[in-house]
């Protein structure tokens, strides 16, 4: 028989420690976390805290351990392998509460489609909010793919400007995604501002965007469906990417891919003709598109058929030619269509508010040939970046925000996050596409 915990509270460290005290202590702690001695002149291994346990497990520091959990860990690991396999750390996962419906508690429906309903929830081992994505797997077409490209690819993405993925519940019935909570959306943000946003915020959003792009393009994923809706935005002014059941994993630039992907609007004029055989720059053109729509307040290209799509773009930005795209002339789709030639068009005459070095970012943003846009990783480095200051290029990837100043530092805009003032009011309930902002007019609008 496995031997029980004496009942009896433990005197160490001049602290009453056991069931129920500040902190749980192993009467017998598990080797694994020993540590050295308190100082006291006790004998006993000091025992860790939660958050080493915690740490230990690669779980978030606010997690909520059972005191079941713990006291297994008493009774039955006396010593865990170093470094933990992959089955040790499944079970204990598991006997946290991870991969159980239970764990969590849904609050609200925020929204239903073809394959899945998200609601609102919140966590019981850390009583935080969270977002479950469930999807009904009755479904044999579409779901499951897309459910399980977004959980393959979500995993290994750690990055503060991408949503987290916190867990997987697979039933019978259901697959149920839970994502870390955020308020509101930039499709919502946008109208809460009158369509009108801070030039300044404009600037920070966006390089919010490029930063979790060039994390992911770094990695090789595509996400292939950037728009306003899955870009997600908390009340700290954080902006994360989402939804990525489009995303790729490519293996090599020229791999063939769907054309049939990227909401219409921000879908690149190369896709558009049929071209299956793209990368990074596909996800650029959608960041172009989301940056004039930022300052204008307005879509850039919002056409209802492929075709008004690139009529659309080639009066703005130019009709290609042999020069400008090469091989284009030989295009089926392009040829039928029989465009009027267009001149290009002066950005600056439909984006004013932005200035030369604004300007020049959404010209290489948006080329009509894929082949010449400019990279998340190179746009990061943009002198529109500049008035930022350079501290905003040593942020680790973990981190959205800087740390205030020491005393007598130049404050800059040390701050990459949108001032609070853009944020009036209560977080409303949202995911995604339905997401609700808390409101976003910056009464200080520079331009």
């Amino acid at each position: 028989a496995l031997p029980q915990p004496r009942p009896a509270p433990l005197l160490h460290g001049g602290k009453c420690w056991g069931q129920g005290g500040p902190g749980h202590l192993w009467l017998s702690p598990p080797r694994w976390l020993e540590g050295p001695g308190c100082g006291s002149g006790c004998h006993l291994s000091s025992v860790p805290s939660l958050q080493d346990v915690s740490k230990r497990l690669s779980l978030p520091m606010d997690i909520r351990l059972p005191p079941e959990f713990l006291q297994k860990l008493q009774m039955e690991s006396p010593e865990l392998p170093k470094p933990l396999s992959r089955m040790s750390r499944r079970a204990s996962l598991s006997d946290i509460g991870f991969g159980k419906l239970e764990t969590y508690v849904k609050l609200d429906k925020l929204g239903e489609g073809t394959y899945a309903t998200v609601f609102k929830g919140r966590s019981k081992l850390t009583e935080n909010l969270v977002a479950l994505k469930e999807i009904r797997l009755e479904h044999e077409e579409g779901a499951p793919c897309t459910a399980i490209r977004e959980v393959s690819l979500l995993k290994n993405l750690k990055h503060a400007n991408i949503v987290t993925l916190h867990d997987i519940i697979h039933t019978e019935r259901s697959l149920t995604l839970v994502f870390e909570y955020l308020d509101n959306d930039l499709k919502q943000y946008l109208e809460n501002c009158g369509n009108l946003m801070s030039v300044h915020n404009v600037k920070i959003f966006m390089f919010q965007l490029l930063r979790g792009l060039a994390y992911c393009h770094g990695r090789k994923i595509l996400h292939r469906d950037l728009k306003p809706q899955n870009l997600l935005i908390n009340e700290r002014g954080e902006l994360k990417l989402a939804d990525f059941g489009l995303a790729r994993a490519k293996s090599v630039p020229t791999k063939t891919y769907s054309n049939e992907v990227v909401t219409l609007w921000y879908r690149p004029p190369d896709v558009l003709l049929g071209s299956t055989e793209y990368s990074t720059p596909i996800d650029m053109w959608g960041v172009g598109c989301i940056h004039y729509e930022m300052v204008t307040g307005r879509p850039m290209f919002p056409g209802s058929t492929v075709k008004e799509e690139l009529h659309l773009i080639f009066r703005l930005l130019g009709t290609p030619t042999e020069d400008t795209w090469p091989g284009i002339t030989s295009n089926e789709e392009f040829k039928a269509y029989n465009f009027t030639h267009y001149r290009a068009q002066p950005l600056i005459n439909h984006a004013p508010r932005l200035d030369s070095e604004g300007i020049d970012l959404l010209t290489n943003l948006l080329l009509v040939s894929g082949g010449g846009r400019i990279s998340a990783e190179a746009a990061l480095q943009h002198p529109y970046f500049k008035s930022l200051g350079e501290r905003v290029h040593l942020l680790p990837d973990s981190k959205c925000r800087l740390s205030p100043p020491k005393k007598g530092q130049n404050k800059g805009s040390w701050c990459l996050q949108v001032p609070l003032c853009s944020l009036r009011g209560a977080p409303a309930a949202g995911w995604g596409g339905s997401l609700r902002a808390v409101g976003a007019r910056n009464n200080n609008n520079d331009n």
